[in-house]
This record gives C-alpha cells, structure tokens and sequence, in this order.
C-alpha cells in the first residue's frame, strides 16, 4: 500500500484561515479506503514484525464502531495473515456495521464483557497460541509510535508552527512529537472525559532522548466523552462539509476541528502562526448514527 501515500495533499481551510494565519488539514484519510488515516501509519511496523516473527494471526482490541478493528482486519488479509478481533461487549453488537465489515475482511470476533476487556492481559493470557501477535488497542506501543512518526513526512509539513491532533490512546500524538522539527508546537486534543494518565502514556512511549519534547495536550473538547455527540457538534460537522467538504467523524476529527475553530476564535494561537491538523482518517463512528443524520455517509 505504498503507492497510496501519494493521495495524501494537504487542503486550505478557507472558513478558518486569516490572512496571516492558514489553516490547513492534511487529508490522512485519503490513504486507502479501509486502512484509512494514522491506522496505516500505526499498523506497519506492527504487520511486518508479525511476518518477521512468522506469526499466522494478527489479535487485537476494539469497540463495535471502531477504526482500529476494520484496518486491522483489512491489512492483515492483505500480508496473508490470519487476525482476531476481541470486542468489547457482547454478541448484541455484532450487528454493527463496522464488525461486519472486518468479519468480511476474514476476523473471527470475540466479545468480551466491559470487566474483562479491561484487563487486557488476562485475555491474552487466556490465548497462549504462540502463532498469534499481539496489537493493543488503538495500535498503542512502541512502534505504533514508529510508524506514525512518519505522518508527518508525508508531505511538506516543515513550515508550519502548530500541529494539532486528536488524541485518544496518544500513539498517534507520540509519533507527532518524534518527528516534529525544532521549534514546532505539537498538541492533542483529547476525546476522552477525566483522561488524566494521557500525558504519561505519550511520553512512554518515547524514547529516552525524547521523552522531554514540548507538547501539549487540551482537555476541554470531549464533550461529555469519548463517542459523545451533542447536537452542537452534528450541526459543526455538517457545516464543515457544506464550507469545506471535509468529512469528520463523530469520535474524533469534528473535535479535533472544532477545538481548533474555537481557539481561533479565542486568539488563542500567536499572530502569524501556520497551523496543520491531522485528519486521522477513520468514519466508523459515523454508521452508528442514524441514517440522514449526516449528509456525507
């Protein structure tokens, strides 16, 4: 999937740009249709450690709506290997969209209750298959790490001031800081309520030269937690893609957009900063929506 790495551009936000302030979106979710966004990124190092180790079985953790789950699912088919997707709940939410579609993709789905999926090791414990890799959730460790570092080599990202993403498990986030050039100012916005261990999940990430880089991590944009969507946000997004046909999902871009509009709004970047947010790629939250809700589904 190399090749797809020439879909990546990045887009102008013309409702969002001042004079001496663009505003722009590097478009990650035009990567591939299914592995969208950071989850190509986070996923490589991964998939070929797996192929090196001559593992047969990719396992990993996700909700019924998750991204992490269908990309995961979809990239494993394609390096010919076997994947296990453990889901948080039970077998009421196979009917979402999303399992379906990593079922298709060849995944045998395991649901697990809430208690259980939180004590991760216990599940892999439970699974000493020595054919299987193990994938935490969100492609969270270290070379999740590695992978989306090169994010930002993806296009011409030097000259901007301000990078900004969405945070949720912060592997993305980390990548961010290891690439970042002197003198960049890196910041999550988290998708998470009372997401208070955020900060020293990144920095663990890093290595030992790195876990003193600058960034910053902005806590008021969950709205009310992780998947929530007041009302307020719908009518942002659509908005946003009758302004600027840029689709968003519900878990994370729309907060992510709509935290940087409102610092904009609040001054709260200096005069003459260029700012670059991360679409990170992934609708799947979306198709727990109503149909209709959204005008680009």
């Amino acid at each position: 999937m190399q090749e797809s790495l020439q879909n990546i551009n990045v887009q102008r936000l013309r409702s969002f740009s001042a004079k001496d302030m663009p505003v722009d979106v590097l478009r990650l979710d035009r990567i591939h249709p299914v592995v969208s966004g950071n989850k190509w990124f986070k996923l490589q190092f991964y998939l070929q450690d797996a192929i090196a180790q001559q593992k047969n079985t990719i396992a990993t953790f996700g909700g019924a709506w998750s991204n992490h789950i269908v990309a995961a699912a979809f990239a494993a088919k394609a390096s010919g290997l076997q994947s296990i997707g453990f889901i948080r709940g039970d077998q009421q939410v196979a009917r979402a969209e999303t399992l379906q579609q990593a079922a298709a993709y060849g995944m045998k789905l395991s649901f697990v209750d809430r208690e259980t999926y939180r004590d991760k090791a216990s599940v892999i414990n439970a699974h000493p298959d020595p054919g299987i890799y193990w994938i935490m959730e969100g492609g969270y460790g270290e070379l999740g790490s590695k992978g989306a570092a090169g994010i930002l080599s993806s296009a011409d990202t030097s000259s901007y001031t301000h990078i900004l993403c969405a945070v949720g498990t912060g592997t993305m986030l980390s990548g961010l800081v290891r690439a970042a050039l002197p003198g960049q100012n890196i910041m999550g916005i988290s998708v998470l309520k009372n997401n208070s261990g955020i900060e020293a999940a990144i920095r663990s990430l890093l290595g030992s030269g790195q876990r003193h880089q600058p960034f910053s991590i902005n806590h008021d944009y969950h709205f009310g937690g992780y998947a929530r969507h007041p009302a307020e946000l719908i009518r942002f997004m659509i908005g946003l893609w009758e302004t600027e046909q840029l689709p968003t999902d519900i878990v994370y871009t729309s907060k992510l957009l709509f935290a940087a509009r409102d610092m904009l709004l609040k001054n709260h970047f200096p005069m003459r900063a260029r700012i670059l947010l991360v679409h990170s790629g992934g609708l799947q939250g979306n198709h727990s929506l109503p149909p209709g809700t959204l005008p680009f589904l």
